[in-house]
């Protein structure tokens, strides 16, 4: 990465971390240049590229201030601290970034952004995504790869479409994606559950599930569970391959939050597969924002053809305004780059969450992202900590939206610092642990 796109990050970490306060008069040149070990030019290209955002704004003979967010303020002054959202934080959306991308992909493409597209979706952003998926070790031909209306359409095709070992049920982690849940249950689609702990899974009861359940596809997050927090090992990743090859299954793997490993040697499912069992799902809500509504999936020839003709009668086509902007917005360098300060974000308010949970009650968490989960004692009532704590201004919930109406639940409530302030996470960490 570029030396001004470092010094852009920091600056915009100390903005969000109330170093630099709205309003307020930034260092001078030259103090940043000291501050951040780099030439006096690299500064001025990063405040002229924040300003172009509308971060800051220049006074000639003055300097750089910060421009004043009212609807940042007014989400302040509610005073709710928020474990319960999964969205991305709105005060870190590239709005301005990406307003810019969607007027150059209509420069770019003109007309041919307000008629059909394709069902597999724009080709040159195929060609693209292609490129950026062999950074997680997703290397794919362009055939394979289609463009989603968010992971969530790729899920609906899954699940509706059928699939050449001619089985019919289909196996989801529990706890698991609550709208997966809700979609199964809905559809009445034949489905059970396996389930899912801080450790992952069971690897001999997920051998039983494949041997004698007939099912079509394991629905799976390895990275970063939703709603759990935790990851699969590699082992358990190269056995869950070896299983689905050994009784054909095939792998639905979600990689939600791929972008926040810091794990170099943490591949996706989808670089064990040999045998061309694995579905990858790409998401970039939590990345850039949920509105976006693409996503992409890499399926493997002998499902193609099928996903192609289900996703042409579902929608025809993906957004080609979303598409081509997203299009821009990776070639030219800004997704890395908002990546990286997402990165650091959650990376932040992540190691805030275990610290506090550790200092304040001695939780055990094996792993943490920007969401985990406590296990609570049977005899205490979850609903009854949640009203308690809502009353006291923080929110958040119990996991039973997360399961199968036939499948146990465990007593468990989620927390996610997504949308949660850095500097209340400790002080919403205490109120809840006194509560319990």
């Amino acid at each position: 990465m570029e030396k001004y796109m470092n010094v852009m990050i920091e600056v915009e970490s100390l903005i969000e971390g109330g170093t630099f306060q709205e309003g307020a008069r930034l260092p001078s040149i030259r103090q940043l240049a000291e501050r951040f070990h780099v030439s006096k030019s690299t500064v001025i290209r990063a405040l002229q590229e924040l300003e172009k955002r509308h971060i800051i704004y220049a006074v000639p003979k003055s300097g750089y201030y910060l421009i004043k967010n009212d609807k940042k303020q007014e989400r302040e002054q509610t005073g709710i601290i928020d474990f319960a959202a999964s969205a991305p934080d709105p005060d870190i959306f590239p709005y301005r970034d990406f307003q810019h991308c969607i007027n150059k992909a209509i420069d770019m493409y003109k007309n041919d952004l307000f008629i059909y597209g394709t069902p597999q979706g724009l080709p040159s952003l195929i060609r693209v995504l292609q490129t950026l998926l062999s950074d997680y070790q997703v290397f794919a031909k362009e055939r394979n790869i289609f463009i989603t209306s968010g992971v969530q359409q790729a899920l609906s095709l899954l699940s509706l479409m059928p699939f050449p070992n001619g089985k019919k049920k289909i196996l989801i982690e529990q706890p698991g994606y609550h709208l997966m849940v809700e979609q199964l249950e809905a559809l009445r689609l034949p489905a059970c559950g396996i389930k899912r702990t801080a450790e992952g899974l069971d690897m001999a009861e997920v051998e039983r599930l494949f041997q004698t359940e007939g099912i079509k596809f394991f629905y799976t997050m390895p990275r970063f569970h939703n709603p759990l927090g935790s990851s699969l090992t590699e082992w358990q990743k190269r056995e869950l391959v070896r299983l689905a090859e050994a009784y054909d299954v095939y792998l639905v793997e979600d990689d939600f939050l791929g972008d926040l490993e810091d794990n170099q040697k943490a591949d996706p499912l989808y670089a064990y597969d040999l045998s061309s069992r694995v579905i990858y799902l790409k998401s970039f809500s939590k990345m850039i924002f949920p509105g976006l509504r693409v996503g992409a999936a890499v399926l493997p020839d002998s499902l193609a053809p099928v996903f192609h003709t289900y996703k042409k009668l579902s929608d025809i086509d993906c957004s080609m305004i979303s598409q081509a902007a997203l299009e821009v917005y990776i070639k030219s360098g800004m997704f890395k780059r908002h990546k990286e300060k997402i990165r650091a974000s959650y990376r932040t308010r992540s190691e805030l969450l275990q610290n506090a949970l550790q200092e304040y009650d001695g939780f055990s968490v094996k792993q943490t992202s920007i969401h985990t989960h406590l296990v609570l004692e049977k005899s205490l009532s979850a609903s009854r900590v949640v009203q308690r704590l809502k009353a006291q201004g923080v929110l958040v919930e119990p996991i039973d939206s997360h399961y199968l109406s036939d499948f146990p639940k465990e007593n468990i409530i989620k927390l996610n610092v997504s949308n949660v302030k850095t500097g209340d996470i400790t002080r919403g960490i205490k109120m809840l642990t006194d509560c319990l």
